[in-house]
């Protein structure tokens, strides 16, 4: 008879039947190429993020970062609690061996039991304990815990990738700060000059008081400008420093916002590609098969379990006897449970872990979508950010020339002073504008970087 139950335990054993099939992925809606022109050769995102910034002091202050920022770390800290977790439900699928010893001495009450002498009790024992996965259950669990632990992983790389993008873009953000601050200074230091000639002109008689108070707004409205950019600078200051895990403080600067360099050819690679180059895509398709493993778990639940438990040791009432080969004792049991009835409990949980796994699937196609998406808007963007900062420098390149025509003509009372007003509050937005678009072309590139999940190799 003990025979016949080993051999049946041996062969579930080895059949690793299981009560869900493996997982397989879906068929998803992904396009053979992108909306918005691009070159699908080598995508831009095999770059490492070192290869795609050419300031040295940008370069410095993402790898701060990544050495400092406490997200990142925390992130890191997750990846060893999920690869924990791993070894701790792995660990259900083998034999556990506990040891034990005790030495007891009792003398029971010789009113109750007269007679009764003092005795000793020594005993040394190994105890094993051993639940057969007839289901798949155990195995099922270890497959969820080994996606969660690679889910961990790719979240880790969205942040890593996140933290590099938003470095930059708030140093870019920084840096144009420092070019619209300098514009405005600029500005307040020839509107004061101005101020102050038609202020004399006033005073002699020739040109009337509109002129002066149209003079002082204008000042006003730049000196305005220039605390509005000086509050700014400082709060981005304090934000990157934030991102670098200082506390706030200045940052040294290093090339000016016209001398960033990205690259000329910025190919995308296939939409394909996505599924396995941007992390947050392989995070959530792992969530998705820890939750179809988990499903097995759950099924697994609502059949009959099988335990085994053993134990080999050794027992008297005398320290030196201890060691007789008569002293050793041993058992072995071996118990099955099924649940019989329990209010559809189990299956209701059966379901619930079903209604999970459509909610990770719904998840992995909306981040599928969410990632075109994004690429497809910095495309664009990249496209039409480049245009618009070349028209830019042509409207400052053509303001800056009325400007200065405007105010010739002002001076040799050609025209009145609202001429030299319009032109100079033209060429001081388009100054303004122009840096502008150059931080917003240049975050473009940055965009797409981040939305193909440049910055670290799949294969590795």
């Amino acid at each position: 008879m003990c025979r016949h139950l080993f051999s049946v335990i041996l062969l579930l054993l080895l059949s690793g039947c299981t009560l869900t099939p493996d997982y397989e992925r879906p068929e998803l809606d992904v396009p053979e190429s992108y909306v918005q022109p691009a070159d699908a050769g080598a995508s831009i995102a095999n770059l490492e993020w070192w290869s795609l910034f050419s300031d040295a002091q940008l370069q410095y202050l993402i790898r701060t970062a990544l050495a400092e920022n406490r997200d990142l770390r925390a992130s890191l800290q997750r990846i060893r609690e999920a690869r924990s977790f791993l070894t701790f439900t792995r660990a259900n699928q083998y034999p556990f061996i506990d040891g034990s010893a005790s030495v007891s001495r009792e003398r029971p009450s010789k009113i109750l039991f007269p007679g009764s002498e003092t005795s000793n009790n020594y005993s040394l024992s190994a105890d094993l304990s051993f639940e057969v996965d007839l289901w798949g259950k155990l195995r099922r669990a270890t497959q969820a815990a080994q996606s969660d632990l690679l889910a961990t992983e790719a979240a880790y790389r969205t942040v890593t990738i996140s933290l590099v993008a938003n470095v930059a873009s708030v140093y870019f953000l920084l840096r144009d700060l420092d070019g619209r601050l300098q514009i405005s200074r600029d500005t307040v230091k020839s509107r004061t000059e101005s101020l102050k000639i038609i202020q004399a002109r006033f005073d002699k008689g020739t040109v009337p008081e509109l002129d002066v108070n149209q003079a002082e707004i204008e000042l006003a409205i730049a000196e305005a400008a220039v605390s509005a950019f000086e509050r700014e600078t400082v709060q981005t200051e304090n934000a990157l420093q934030f991102l670098l895990g200082r506390n706030p403080g200045p940052i040294q600067r290093g090339l000016l916002l016209e001398q960033q360099v990205m690259p000329s050819d910025i190919p995308v690679g296939l939409p394909s590609e996505l599924l396995q180059r941007r992390p947050d895509l392989v995070e959530a398709e792992e969530r998705l098969i820890a939750e179809t493993a988990r499903i097995g778990v759950a099924e697994a639940l609502r059949y009959p379990s099988l335990g085994l438990t053993g134990s080999l040791g050794l027992l008297s009432d005398d320290f030196s006897d201890l060691t007789d080969s008569d002293a050793k004792t041993w058992n072995i049991a071996g118990g099955l449970f099924a649940p019989i009835f329990n209010s559809g409990q189990l299956k209701a949980q059966a379901e619930g872990q079903r209604a999970r796994t459509e909610q990770a699937m719904a998840a992995y196609e909306s981040a599928l979508l969410q990632a075109f998406r994004e690429v497809e808007d910095s495309l664009i963007a990249i496209r039409t950010y480049d245009a618009e900062h070349a028209a830019r420098l042509r409207q400052a390149r053509a303001a800056r020339n009325a400007a200065r025509l405007s105010r010739a003509r002002y001076d040799g009372g050609v025209v009145d002073y609202l001429e030299v007003l319009d032109s100079e509050r033209s060429l001081f937005n388009a100054d303004l504008e122009q840096s502008v678009t150059m931080r917003q072309y240049l975050n473009s590139v940055i965009e797409l970087y981040k939305a193909l999940g440049g910055g670290w190799n799949p294969a590795s």
